[in-house]
């Protein structure tokens, strides 16, 4: 049976080995990581499924604090959702699914902030709401695919046209 619990309940090392394991020892150099880089997880919306019957784990899905900035400079705080990492044979068992219900059902209702992430268009809108309509515009401090930044934030959030996507800093 999979249970969701913070992910700042598991240890860091085998979260690392989870990660590797999903995305490969050279992860680290993915644009993703330059989007947040520096900053620390959000801890209240980080997420693991654990097998709680064999004590093991089996995903994770970490939050982190992001920034839009505009052309004019102004800074629009969201939150970057990634990695969601799945240990490859437990793949195709809704193990992802499950993660991604848990870290939205940790969002306060009254959460305005954006959460964006680079995925899959397809599985992401379908199940989850997010989508690339409102990011044509934006850029990223590394290479992408435009269609694979995907934003979920309410129909009338006030989003930028255009700005790059990079760490929270004040």
């Amino acid at each position: 049976m999979t249970t969701i619990m913070p992910l700042a309940e598991i240890d860091p090392a085998l979260v690392e080995d989870l990660l590797d394991a999903a995305f490969g020892q050279k992860r680290t150099q993915r644009t993703a990581y330059k989007v947040r880089e520096g900053m620390d997880m959000l801890d209240g919306l980080s997420v693991a499924a654990v097998d709680m019957a064999e004590n093991e784990l089996l995903g994770s899905l970490q939050c982190w604090p992001v920034g839009l900035t505009d052309p004019q400079g102004k800074k629009h705080p969201m939150i970057m959702v990634g990695p969601v990492a799945v240990y490859p044979d437990c793949q195709q068992q809704g193990v992802g699914q499950a993660l991604m219900k848990g870290m939205l059902k940790e969002l306060q209702d009254n959460e305005g902030l954006p959460l964006v992430m680079i995925g899959d268009p397809a599985y992401y809108d379908r199940f989850f709401g997010f989508s690339p309509e409102r990011t044509g515009g934006w850029t990223l401090p590394g290479p992408w695919e435009p269609e694979r930044l995907l934003v979920r934030a309410p129909k009338d959030a006030v989003l930028p046209e255009k700005g790059k996507l990079g760490p929270w800093t004040s």
